[in-house]
């Protein structure tokens, strides 16, 4: 009861039942506590992995495993490298920052034409492409071996169609089904992977039907790595108490429209993300730092329908990328049951075009991605494209944040440039999520709030394009906009937004990991004493709120009285607590939007107020 005892000699409030702290008609959910969450995909995704020791040391350096500067963004993003150095220090840094999970970013199954010697053209079929001319078997292509032992087999074989697959993983046996036409090709210290499997899309367990039936062939050459980088990773994980999301194969896209996934390679990509995770399963099964797996196809959430339905008709209704993704999320749930799919799309709220989508068309795409198998929904944010911006209700008349002009207009104020803010589409979606758990759909939402501006400000790498690294106040200020409706934030991306510049982003947060972020507040009584609780991180005991409206003589200046002291919704965020203070509601005329700052005991003002209204 040490907010009891700091509360002495403050006047008892008589309750006012008429006055009610409620959110914005447009912009909040209810002042309740938030609303429940689904239970987590698996419990290996959710429970907090141990680091192996407090210090390694290995050819790479001298590693520590203590987390000193915990953040409340936990998950990132990284970008495959040729320098496994990197992957340490990479975990080593994202660890000391409070990150448990980082997402791998992955790389596409491709439909390819070979020239007339059987050699793999690029893209745009114009030239060899040099990544896969290296595989040759007795003196012939690979893609033109694998033919010419198919028609030794059956002559009636043929290869209807080729594929190419590139990654720094290693495979084991467990990839092959057939492994006197499927086999490891080393060439100098490059390796190769040849797979063949059926155009119809089965996928024959054995090597029988080979010789018994001419058929039409798929045949698949990877390019990969003589160092599995997935074990490496893996192995990082259980040092640092990190959890690992590799990429699923990245599915075709359909020529005509590069936005959607192509059906017609779908066959083909079921294959290969089965022979995948039956050889993960072989090697990886039952390790707790494969947190689950990405879902590398971008989509953008909007209104999508999708059945499952197997009339043809109706199928014809659904979202093509949305089929194609329950196909392989399927395969995952057959060879790795209990590890969860992530998928992350974008958003645009966009007034001026066409495809943007208000929110409750976003919880509408919400249910139908549900539906497809995902455990967990990561929505980008895209405040970093500034396809939707960071306001409140009561800043829709405001001018847009000049960061986002060049995307929106110079003249463009919140209300005219966007259907709403990032908080109206995480509250939406946050109620369809409840909506898909009472239906019996397994899925949590998590944020991933982008790190980067929509202009180049400070330039990180030419793989980042034009975007630039963004800075601290305004990640803190995503995190509050996003904090009160998920069970976990993520952020695009570790590799190279957080990394460039001088102080990097990973460095301000170290310096700046236990400035206050409050991302939600309400109305609670403690015994007979009105007040307000404020959710969010890094609020303790000693923490001054100060609370402003229009009109006010002066602000008000209230110290935290207690922390924790109500028993928390399930699945909040690793690090999110609460604070409470006394304060009279009758002061604040009805109607009337107020702000709400924190402040540290060492002086500290969170980057974002949180902006409430109440009514009579």
């Amino acid at each position: 009861m040490r907010w009891f005892t700091a509360l002495l000699g403050v006047a008892i409030l008589t309750a006012v039942a008429a006055i009610v702290l409620v959110l914005p008609k447009e912009g909040d959910a209810p002042e309740s506590d938030r609303s429940p969450t689904a239970p987590s995909p698996s419990t290996a995704s959710s429970a907090a992995l141990i680091p192996e020791a407090s210090a390694f040391t290995d050819p790479c350096g001298t590693f520590g495993t203590e987390t000193p500067s915990p953040y409340a963004v936990t998950g990132y993003w990284l970008i495959p490298t040729v320098d496994h150095c990197t992957w340490r220090r990479q975990l080593a840094a994202i660890h000391k920052v409070g990150g448990d999970t980082v997402i791998r970013i992955g790389w596409g199954l491709q439909a390819r034409r070979l020239d007339g010697e059987g050699r793999v053209l690029d893209n745009e079929g114009k030239a060899v492409d040099p990544r896969y001319e290296p595989c040759v078997e007795d003196g012939l292509p690979c893609m033109a071996a694998a033919e010419r032992d198919l028609q030794a087999a059956n002559p009636g074989n043929r290869v209807t169609w080729t594929f190419v697959y590139r990654t720094d993983e290693a495979f084991g046996p467990d990839l092959f089904h057939c492994p006197e036409f499927e086999r490891k090709i080393t060439i100098g210290k490059t390796v190769f992977y040849r797979l063949v499997t059926t155009d119809n899309g089965t996928d024959d367990p054995t090597c029988a039907n080979i010789r018994n039936k001419g058929r039409g062939y798929h045949v698949m050459l990877i390019a990969a790595a003589e160092k599995d980088s997935l074990a490496e990773l893996l192995d990082l994980g259980d040092r640092f108490g990190v959890r690992v999301f590799p990429a699923l194969p990245l599915a075709p896209r359909d020529p005509g429209q590069k936005t959607r996934a192509a059906k017609q390679g779908t066959n083909t990509l079921i294959t290969i993300t089965r022979r995948i995770l039956q050889d993960y399963g072989a090697r990886f099964q039952g390790r707790d730092s494969l947190g689950g797996f990405y879902q590398p196809f971008e989509l953008q959430m909007r209104e999508m329908r999708y059945t499952g339905s197997i009339d043809p008709a109706e199928a014809l209704k659904d979202h093509p990328t949305l089929r194609v993704y329950a196909a392989q999320h399927q395969i995952v749930e057959q060879e790795m049951p209990g590890k969860p799919i992530l998928v992350s799309p974008y958003l645009d709220a966009r007034k001026q075009w066409p495809i943007s989508a208000t929110p409750k068309q976003v919880a509408a795409g919400f249910e139908a991605l549900a539906k497809t198998g995902v455990g967990i929904i990561a929505p980008q944010d895209s405040r970093g494209t500034g396809k939707v911006g960071l306001f409140w209700p009561d800043e829709r008349d405001d001018r847009v944040d000049e960061r986002l002009r060049s995307v929106v207009g110079k003249t463009a104020t919140n209300g005219s440039a966007y259907h709403g803010s990032t908080r109206d589409y995480y509250r939406e979606m946050a109620a369809a999520r409840d909506r898909m758990v009472e239906r019996g759909y397994n899925v949590q939402l998590w944020a991933n709030v982008e790190a980067f501006e929509p202009s180049q400000g400070e330039f990180c790498q030419d793989r980042t394009g034009s975007r630039g690294r963004t800075d601290k106040k305004r990640l803190d200020t995503a995190v509050t906009q996003v904090g009160r409706y998920v069970s976990k934030v993520v952020s695009y991306m570790w590799s190279d937004f957080f990394t460039c510049g001088s102080p990097s982003l990973a460095e301000e947060i170290a310096r700046d990991y236990d400035r206050p972020i409050p991302v939600d507040a309400v109305r609670r009584e403690r015994d007979i004493q009105d007040g307000v609780e404020i959710r969010g991180y890094n609020m303790p005991l000693g923490s001054e709120v100060t609370i402003t409206w229009d009109g006010q003589d002066a602000p008000r200046v209230v110290e935290v009285a207690g922390v924790d002291l109500t028993e928390p919704p399930p699945d909040l965020p690793v690090g999110m607590g609460t604070a409470w203070i006394p304060f009279d509601w009758r002061q604040v005329p009805g109607g009337t939007w107020i702000r709400i700052e924190v402040t540290s005991p060492n002086g500290r003002t969170a980057a974002a107020a949180l902006h409430v209204r109440v009514k009579v």
